[in-house]
């Protein structure tokens, strides 16, 4: 006999919703998923953290605080560098 599970309460989002920081817990979740491509990429790649700062014309310490998962104060011009950086483009889209 199988016992049925039913969802109790409201989902993640209608939670952060009612807390109001969904948004926020959004823009660091895209935030850090972005950063970790970048990083997965340069890995695959061997591009090194200098090299990455070069094709990216920014610094070093520039580019540590856009791979830092904690720090999401990054524009939308250093998101798109980066992924030039690395042949790849960024997509975005209202949803």
């Amino acid at each position: 006999m199988t016992k049925e599970k039913g969802c109790i309460g409201s989902s993640l989002d209608s939670f952060l919703e009612e807390e109001g920081i969904l948004e926020e817990c959004t823009n660091t979740a895209i935030k850090r998923v972005l950063a970790r491509q970048v990083a997965r990429v340069m890995e695959e790649q061997k591009i090194s953290k200098a090299e990455m700062a070069r094709r990216m014309n920014t610094s070093r310490a520039q580019l540590d605080r856009f791979l830092d998962p904690d720090n999401d104060s990054v524009t939308l011009q250093t998101m798109q560098n980066a992924a030039k950086a690395v042949g790849r483009s960024l997509r975005l889209e209202l949803a």
